[in-house]
């Protein structure tokens, strides 16, 4: 009886899923080995592979560059016509081939030997002719792929891609590779943007809106609409004492103009620091109905975020 598509699509993920349990329950025992080669790798790390394999090369190489290890990928054939020249003996090389007999990696597994080049295997077969001339092999399961004909790779190439993912994240615990390192090699994107911090943002210096105690009412306004921001921020030295936004002009409309900052302003205002999250900042804002907020270390008044400086960044 002929299958439907939903009935082929979950006999795959449940194949593929079957074979990731299997392969968690069989990792190769030399794993904490390949994460301690490549954690001392001074140079960078060459990930390949031909075919879907090439492809499943790239993405562990992208993923490893942004999480903190300097890798590529370099194409088999690409490898025997020049690019054998990238790899040099201050690297190490992750091959990738199911079989172990993919022919368009005899020249790269020649080259590691030569140079003395660490050499990591992945495939389902550890004789074969890449896994016996590799320094460790990650031995994948032999687990049926996941399409009709048992021949399309499906289930090898997902279990390569996840065992990529987990030297990847391995390497990161091991190092320490945190949110800040994170942020620094997503810059861009909705990703970049929800890891940046205040600082990256606010503004500073002349630009911000500074009054003080005595200064007159009138030369306040001037202040706030030169500086744009709808506010002004009392200060004594660097030391924030209070703030004059809208509604402080509303509540002090009678006799405004006979007053002075001090006397408007309002006391111990809402603050955020520049380590603070954009993304917390702005939801901060979202909740008390604000769209400044000014930034402090410790009691010294250091910048000022403004809701539309976190739209700008990509923070929604």
């Amino acid at each position: 009886m002929t299958q439907s598509p939903s009935d082929v699509a979950r006999n795959v993920l449940t194949t593929e899923s079957a074979a990731l349990t299997r392969l968690a329950d069989e990792l190769p025992g030399c794993f904490d080995a390949v994460v301690a080669l490549l954690l001392a790798v001074k140079g960078r790390v060459i990930v390949s592979g031909m075919g879907k394999s090439g492809h499943v090369a790239a993405k562990i190489a992208a993923t490893f560059a942004s999480t903190g290890t300097p890798a590529q990928m370099v194409h088999p054939g690409e490898a025997s016509h020049g690019d054998l020249g990238m790899i040099t003996p201050a690297d190490a090389v992750i091959l990738i081939s199911n079989s172990g007999e993919t022919r368009e990696l005899a020249d790269m597994i020649a080259h590691c030997a030569r140079f003395a080049v660490p050499l990591v295997a992945v495939t389902k077969r550890a004789g074969s002719t890449l896994g016996t001339a590799a320094d460790h092999v990650l031995t994948l399961p032999d687990a049926a792929e996941a399409c009709a004909i048992g021949m399309a790779p499906t289930t090898s190439t997902t279990m390569a891609m996840a065992l990529g993912d987990a030297l990847a994240v391995a390497m990161m615990q091991t190092r320490g590779f945190g949110r800040e390192n994170f942020a620094a090699f997503h810059p861009g994107g909705t990703l970049g943007a929800q890891l940046l911090r205040v600082a990256a943002v606010m503004h500073r210096g002349a630009e911000l809106p500074i009054v003080t105690e005595d200064t007159p009412m009138s030369e306040v306004l001037l202040t706030m609409s030169q500086k744009g921001f709808g506010v002004a921020a009392l200060v004594e030295g660097e030391t924030l004492k209070g703030i004059i936004t809208d509604g402080d002009l509303r509540r002090n409309m009678a006799g405004l103009m006979d007053r002075t900052a001090g006397q408007v302003a309002t006391r111990g205002p809402l603050t955020t620091t520049p380590d603070t999250l954009l993304v917390e900042a702005l939801g901060v804002m979202n909740q008390k109905k604000r769209t400044v907020l000014l930034v402090t270390e410790g009691d010294r008044l250091t910048g000022l975020i403004h809701i539309h400086d976190a739209l700008r960044a990509g923070v929604a």
